[in-house]
């Protein structure tokens, strides 16, 4: 379980700051991280990061697929990790 919480933590860590360039790259006027990639890269485990990288950044907030999609995964990914725990 020690693994699986490093291993959260980095991934989030990064999606965190993955979602703060992006920010910047768009105003910038510079090539964007696609939403494709950022979406993935919450539901493979960051969305922790995704989430407080829109608060943070205010970015994506906007976008229905992030206001309400990070938020879902989150929650999925919570049940799931509290399965896991409790099994």
């Amino acid at each position: 379980m020690y693994y699986l919480f490093i291993c959260l933590v980095v991934i989030n860590g990064v999606v965190f700051f993955v979602y703060g360039i992006d920010k910047w790259k768009a105003k910038k006027s510079a090539r964007r991280i696609s939403e494709a990639s950022l979406l993935l890269m919450a539901a493979l485990g960051g969305s922790v990061g995704a989430w407080l990288g829109m608060k943070v950044w205010h970015h994506k907030t906007l976008h229905k697929k992030f206001k309400y999609g990070i938020p879902l995964i989150l929650l999925a990914q919570i049940i799931a990790l509290l399965l896991l725990f409790y099994n």
